[in-house]
């Protein structure tokens, strides 16, 4: 019964010794699992919070890449001369001489050269084809040499300007070397032109002035005097009593203004190409045309050229008239 006895407990002890471990595994096992979810738990917080971030973000837009910029060279070893108008009276010139250039002039003409001076040449070339020989007038600035810009007083509104660069020699003599483009200045006051077109048919002015005096079906003037008036339209006996010309705004007591036109009229065969100053005209049945111009002061240029129907042949006149009022 002893040796039962002590088998029986041997067995209760190996019993509990088992049941120990295995609380303790459940125990670590548990505490492992619970690990896990703490982690599970912390990486869902992370990706929530991430994807809450990203849905109410607002980045910053890129900032886009300033780039420097170069200074304009100081010249493009190119001989070129540009004129261009400021305002009525004003031009402004620039220009690039290189020294290759300057040196080959020195080398052409020697002694020459010496005492010689750069000037800007100003040339008024209003109403002509300016070939270098035919300017109405000109004058001369005298310019430094390292200058590349200059500003011009011409003193005359209303006309048309070239200039040249180059040298005056000690004789008085000038080499240009530079020739610029022609610019155009404006008047210095409201334009004379009051038509939308520069030139108006005499029929058409005929029209559009009778219109004025009442010249047509429902006039209330008489017939007898609509004919006499349309004979002085067409005559050109047309009396200062018709005269266009009102007493200017603001004017006081006393007063007078003159004004003329020009009138250009001829004839060529009822199918040929008529052209004005480079513009075309349509002819009458019978081949002639009239033109109205209006006549500012200065000198006015018209060329008139028929061309054959066949373009065989033709035909130039130019009328040269200068207008000056004093």
């Amino acid at each position: 019964m002893a040796i039962l006895h002590r088998v029986g407990q041997k067995l209760r002890s190996i019993a509990a010794k088992n049941r120990k471990k295995v609380s303790k595994a459940i125990g670590r096992k548990k505490a492992g699992a619970a690990v896990v979810k703490e982690e599970k738990r912390e990486a869902l917080g992370t990706h929530e919070t991430t994807v809450v971030k990203a849905k109410f973000s607002t980045p910053e837009p890129g900032r886009p890449t300033r780039r420097v910029m170069e200074d304009l060279p100081a010249g493009y070893h190119e001989d070129k001369i540009v004129l261009q108008v400021r305002d009525p009276w004003w031009l402004h010139s620039y220009w690039e001489l290189t020294p290759e250039t300057i040196d080959g002039l020195r080398r052409r003409l020697g002694d020459s050269f010496r005492g010689s001076r750069m000037v800007l040449r100003v040339y008024d070339v209003s109403y002509i084809i300016f070939d270098g020989k035919n300017a109405n007038s000109y004058f001369d600035i005298e310019v430094d040499p390292q200058a590349t810009s200059w500003y011009i007083d011409t003193k005359g509104p209303g006309r048309s300007w070239c200039v040249e660069l180059g040298f005056r020699l000690a004789n008085g003599d000038f080499v240009a070397i530079l020739r610029s483009n022609t610019v155009h200045t404006p008047i210095d006051g409201p334009s004379w032109i009051t038509d939308e077109e520069w030139m108006i048919p005499d029929d058409v002015f005929a029209r559009l002035y009778g219109m004025g005096f009442g010249l047509g079906q429902s006039s209330p003037v008489g017939k007898a005097w609509q004919e006499r008036l349309k004979r002085e339209l067409y005559s050109g006996a047309l009396s200062s009593g018709a005269s266009p010309v009102k007493k200017p705004l603001g004017q006081k007591g006393f007063w007078m203004v003159v004004n003329t036109e020009l009138i250009v009229y001829g004839a060529t065969e009822p199918d040929a190409k008529l052209t004005v100053q480079g513009k075309p005209v349509n002819l009458r049945a019978d081949g002639t045309f009239t033109l109205r111009f209006a006549l500012p002061d200065g000198r006015q240029v018209i060329p008139v050229e028929a061309v054959s129907a066949d373009e065989s042949q033709r035909r130039s006149v130019t009328p040269i008239v200068s207008r000056e009022t004093r």
